[in-house]
């Protein structure tokens, strides 16, 4: 089998929950074409670089997993049919790693550093004596 990420982009006007559960049926259609899940993730709604059917904003989510070629023309195939998903894009891997994205990373590095600010900012441990 070979090794996937698969990204996409759906519509604004869809809540976090939908999303996430559209995410796992596509996990559960890789699972029944023969595919193994690695990971997947929500990234949240993000701006677009351009519009996309009119729309500035997206809900982007990967999926990286292992399967065969014939699953994957199949989940694009299904997933062209769905109107609530603006774009995709699957590319062919070496392998497939259980880390975060760096998109998932970045945004743990920044919550981190807001974290740390606000409790410096407003009484935290580096008020000074």
């Amino acid at each position: 089998m070979n090794a996937y990420e698969h990204v996409l982009i759906a519509r604004p006007d869809l809540s976090s929950p939908q999303v996430e559960t559209m995410l796992e049926e596509l996990a559960k259609t890789i699972g029944e074409l023969g595919g193994a899940i690695v990971r997947q993730e929500y990234w949240g709604l993000r701006n677009l670089t351009y519009r996309i059917r009119k729309n500035r904003k997206g809900h982007y989510g990967l999926l990286a997993f292992n399967a065969p070629p014939s699953a994957i023309h199949e989940l694009e195939r299904r997933q062209r049919l769905n109107e609530d998903i603006l774009r995709i894009m699957t590319v062919k891997l070496e392998e497939v790693t259980d880390q975060p994205s760096p998109i998932l990373a970045k945004r743990d590095r920044d919550e981190r550093r807001r974290r740390d600010r606000d409790r410096n900012d407003f009484g935290g441990a580096d008020m000074g004596a």
